[in-house]
């Protein structure tokens, strides 16, 4: 492993870092989905998640559940499942429908063989050890359960990634600048059959590819600002650089009328 990219998983495994301040409120998160308003096709994750769910009977777990998007629909869509979700970050759980608990995916604080299903949405590649996580997650779920993680692809919003470059290398000036972080790579959805192939027999990869088009900066700005919690790893001023992209991509807007992104991200379904 190469010191940088020793530096890159323990600035994105951080526990302090996630539960203090990326994830001590859900603004950030909530940016970040923000996004999504604007592709098409449009894919309503939480409702690809409960379809999935439906022949699941008895106690689901919802381990690193973020701001509650699939706990909430769960609980609409599915109020005869028990339900518990969990998160390392007490300050998001302030807004998700209990039973809620503070609780850390490789220390599930669940009896084995105890969940009939688990999802891990978009979450994993924050764990220390994955490897150890998914172990963990085989361990509480019953041996016909199901797990259902999910995750982006290393190919996803490339033009995010570029547009970063180019406004960090103007700051810098030095004609394209470092890369910005990227919290998915660990986890992304090219490695992450291999790792949950480990403990599960069998992993269906559904991809969920996209096109996001926005007329105007602010959706994409807010979506890079809520990368702030990882602002000193990006070896550039935060601020100046985020200033710089919208400007860039103001001027892109005049031009062409709009600015298009590629995402590509995907649910993993697992069984034994």
């Amino acid at each position: 492993m190469t010191e940088l990219s020793a530096a890159h998983d323990a600035a994105v495994t951080d526990r302090n870092r996630l539960a203090g301040s990326a994830y001590n409120g859900d603004r950030d998160l909530a940016a970040r989905q923000a996004l999504y308003q604007w592709q098409t096709p449009r894919y309503d994750l939480p409702g690809i998640v409960a379809e999935k769910l439906g022949g699941v009977h008895g106690r689901v777990v919802d381990v690193g559940c973020g701001n509650g998007k699939f706990t909430q629909r769960l609980r609409e869509d599915r109020p005869d499942l028990a339900l518990l979700a969990l998160d390392i970050a007490p300050g998001i759980l302030a807004g998700v429908p209990g039973p809620v608990a503070v609780a850390d995916a490789p220390r599930l604080p669940l009896a084995t063989g105890s969940v009939d299903a688990v999802l891990a949405m978009h979450m994993l590649y924050h764990v220390p050890d994955i490897a150890h996580a998914l172990r963990e997650l085989s361990r509480v779920v019953t041996r016909d359960g199901l797990a259902l993680a999910s995750t982006n692809s290393a190919r996803d919003k490339a033009e995010l990634d570029d547009l970063w470059q180019r406004a960090a290398g103007d700051v810098l000036g030095t004609g394209r600048g470092p890369a910005r972080i990227s919290l998915s790579a660990r986890f992304s959805l090219e490695k992450a059959p291999a790792f949950l192939g480990e403990e599960f027999g069998q992993v269906e990869t559904i991809e969920l590819p996209g096109t996001i088009t926005v007329r105007d900066p602010e959706p994409v700005i807010a979506h890079m600002a809520s990368y702030r919690a990882w602002a000193d790893q990006h070896d550039v001023p935060f601020d100046a650089t985020i200033e710089r992209a919208r400007v860039i991509l103001g001027d892109h807007i005049a031009r062409n009328g709009a600015f298009e992104i590629n995402s590509k991200g995907g649910i993993l379904v697992c069984r034994r």
